[in-house]
């Protein structure tokens, strides 16, 4: 008699479910953790700087209306521009790190069978592909199929355009340092092209990251490359494929060092599309 009463009710909660939209769906927020000393001394530090800035500016401001309307005027639109433009800045720097722990929200929650369908959901509803398997997530309510269909969908497409990104990079860094053979330009154009490499393919899944969220970033890359120990294979043969034009061949023998940057190119694409993704590896 109890389940003839309570089936039909978890079947009216699954059709709520069903109709709710990806953004409306709430996604499981892993405990933060508590700021390290580092942490608090940095932020004091900041608001007691950001604090005297204003407080001397207002200052400023107020003396130059006592020698004129116009001049104290002007002063003020400065001073507004400036702190505006600082704002924002910081907005979007905090915006950038914000994105990046959802990913970890996101990744916990993709692990965890009771959250992982409404997880899916939301991460999909960040993609411009995801609408499209939205409706196959919301059919199966099995956690390792969810995450089937995650790899097989989009953490397969864009893995396979941070491939194409990585490619790319590979490219121009070993023309140009077949090019120019100097060690010093070469160190500076691969940690170049390297970090422009992770923002591209940070910015693919839908992360903005500024300076301190590409530094974040590039600290979860690193982490990250530990686990894609496949990716040697995968650059390995996209070595192979780059080289066997008989011009490269003749500028890999020249510049030995070439090869090896280019190769670091495709494996930090792999690694930074690992990084960017909350769906956990196979």
């Amino acid at each position: 008699m109890s389940e003839t009463r309570i089936r039909p009710r978890f079947e009216l909660e699954d059709q709520k479910i069903s109709r709710l939209e990806p953004e409306a769906l709430p996604v499981p927020v892993v405990a933060p953790t508590p700021p390290s000393g580092v942490g608090l001394a940095a932020a004091g530090a900041a608001v007691l700087v950001a604090g005297f800035a204003a407080l001397d500016a207002g200052n400023f401001v107020a003396s130059q209306f006592e020698r004129g309307p116009v001049l104290g005027s002007l002063t003020l639109a400065v001073a507004l521009g400036g702190f505006g433009l600082l704002g924002l800045a910081a907005w979007r720097e905090l915006f950038a790190l914000v994105g990046l722990r959802r990913v970890d929200r996101l990744h916990a929650a993709l692990a965890d069978p009771a959250q992982a369908k409404l997880a899916a959901l939301a991460w999909l509803a960040t993609l411009p592909e995801g609408a499209a398997l939205a409706e196959a997530i919301r059919a199966t309510d099995e956690p390792a199929a969810i995450l089937a269909l995650l790899r097989a969908g989009p953490v397969a497409t864009l893995r396979a355009r941070a491939d194409a990104l990585g490619r790319t990079a590979a490219i121009q860094v070993f023309s140009a340092a077949a090019a120019v053979p100097s060690p010093a330009l070469d160190g500076l154009l691969v940690g170049w092209r390297g970090v422009r490499l992770v923002r591209q393919i940070a910015e693919m899944h839908g992360l903005r990251p500024g300076l301190f969220g590409t530094l974040a970033l590039l600290r979860r890359v690193a982490f990250a490359a530990a686990s894609v120990v496949a990716t040697d294979i995968a650059a390995d043969v996209a070595m192979r494929t780059l080289l066997s034009n008989p011009i490269m061949e003749r500028l890999a023998s020249d510049v030995a060092g070439a090869g090896v940057a280019a190769r670091r190119m495709i494996v930090l694409a792999r690694a930074t599309a690992a990084a960017c993704s909350p769906v956990p590896p196979a």
